[in-house]
């Protein structure tokens, strides 16, 4: 079961990743446009989203904010290399 889990995860999330790696290379309005439906969900909702894959929504808030480009695009790069890089699954 834990390796069903496991295995279900880092699928999960790496294709989030992808797609937001697609969407900032090829149209990041796309990335504005999920920020703001997140934004719009019911403050609940937000908390079990956001606890769900909580990695991709803190790489949403890094883009949204106003810091500079250079910082948010390392800070999601490293974000997400790190994310799968963890849920990787291992034998035990």
């Amino acid at each position: 079961m834990n390796t069903i889990i496991s295995i279900s995860a880092f699928a999960i999330l790496t294709i989030l990743w992808l797609g937001f790696g697609y969407a900032l290379a090829f149209n990041q309005a796309i990335l504005d446009t999920v920020w703001q439906s997140f934004r719009g969900m019911p403050f609940a909702v937000q908390l079990i989203v956001g606890f769900l894959i909580l990695p991709v929504v803190l790489g949403l808030w890094i883009w949204e904010s106003s810091w500079p480009l250079w910082i948010c695009l390392i800070l999601v790069l490293g974000l997400g290399s790190a994310t799968i890089y963890t849920f990787f699954p291992k034998q035990s």
